[in-house]
């Protein structure tokens, strides 16, 4: 299959009916000039070596050079444009709470931030494992689908802040239920969400949903972020207050991420500032059983622009040595 890879250049070819256009009228205005000189007649037998039709095959061979030029400029490409891949890994899905209690500073720069370094350190780890991300607050909602392009998911990775989502709070409940209906159809045992939040949940029962994941296959391992102490919350330069006009504090409630890990059949890790926890956490997805998923893929397609760049070299190499005179009978 023939693509072109910057197919802006073929409209070069365009020109060439104006080339023929304008040699046409070039010659027309030539004649005019010599009829003012005299006789045309006798001024074209004052130059007998002259040729009247080598000037157009100069023109056809310029033509055929600057067509493939203008091709060669495109950047054909040939080969087989859909391929289909296999590869073994887990689905893994990111529930990163980004309620304002995430802008706590008990972490370099703070909460979020420090979440949002970590998970793009570990998607540089991945290999054929596919990535969902998913963000929370009051309610829940897909950031991006599972996919194994790695540098999408930073993309959207970088573009997360507490702003993503409206409706405040910490539904992490939802962001549960939400994760596990965005696997793919393909994925059956190696399923795996990791929720990342300092566990003030106050919407909804995430225990209860981490039960229902677990029924469904799916493994939920929490990321405790924050401290047990607690920390106030910096919001547009100060201090975020209640409606008394106390300092919130924020707290990581470890007992309710503790009791959703294990009716999700995973893992609680309360992330420190040196090892975050995905680590551990990637680890033991990795032993679980990897499943076989096949995508369609673009093959890398064969670079064609050479070849028509050197037969366009030749035809113009070739008009130019043709020159403007007859060819004469005798060479000697």
């Amino acid at each position: 299959m023939l693509n072109f890879a910057q197919p802006q250049w073929l409209l070069l070819i365009f020109l060439i009916p104006v080339f023929f256009i304008a040699y046409a009228v070039t010659r027309k205005l030539r004649k005019r000039r010599i009829r003012r000189f005299g006789d045309e007649t006798l001024v074209e037998a004052l130059m007998p070596s002259r040729s009247r039709s080598k000037g157009w095959v100069r023109l056809v061979l310029f033509s055929i050079g600057f067509l493939f030029l203008s091709v060669g400029l495109s950047r054909p490409q040939i080969g087989a444009k859909l391929k289909e891949h296999k590869t073994k890994g887990a689905e893994i899905m990111i529930a990163l709470d980004v309620s304002n209690s995430m802008l706590a500073e008990d972490y370099s720069p703070n909460r979020l931030e420090r979440a949002k370094l970590s998970i793009s350190r570990i998607v540089d780890r991945l290999r054929d494992d596919r990535i969902g991300l998913i963000v929370f607050a009051g309610n829940a909602f897909v950031q991006l689908p599972i996919t194994t392009d790695y540098v999408s998911a930073k993309m959207f990775l970088n573009s997360i802040s507490t702003e993503s989502v409206p409706v405040q709070g910490t539904a992490m409940g939802d962001a549960i239920n939400t994760a596990v209906r965005s696997f793919s159809a393909q994925s059956e045992k190696s399923r795996a969400v990791i929720v990342i939040t300092d566990g003030e949940n106050h919407e909804d029962d995430p225990v209860e949903a981490a039960r229902n994941a677990a029924q469904a296959g799916v493994r939920v391992y929490t990321i405790g972020v924050g401290s047990v102490e607690g920390q106030p919350i910096p919001m547009n330069g100060e201090l975020l207050k209640d409606r008394d006009g106390n300092i919130v504090v924020t707290r990581l409630d470890e007992d309710v991420l503790k009791e959703v890990a294990a009716s999700g059949n995973g893992l609680y890790v309360h992330a420190g500032n040196n090892e975050f926890g995905l680590g551990p956490v990637i680890e033991s997805i990795r032993k679980l059983d990897q499943e076989e998923f096949e995508s369609v893929v673009f093959e890398e397609f064969d670079e064609q622009y050479m070849y028509f760049l050197a037969i366009a070299l030749v035809f113009f190499v070739v008009e130019m040595l043709i020159g403007e005179r007859r060819f004469g009978k005798k060479f000697f």
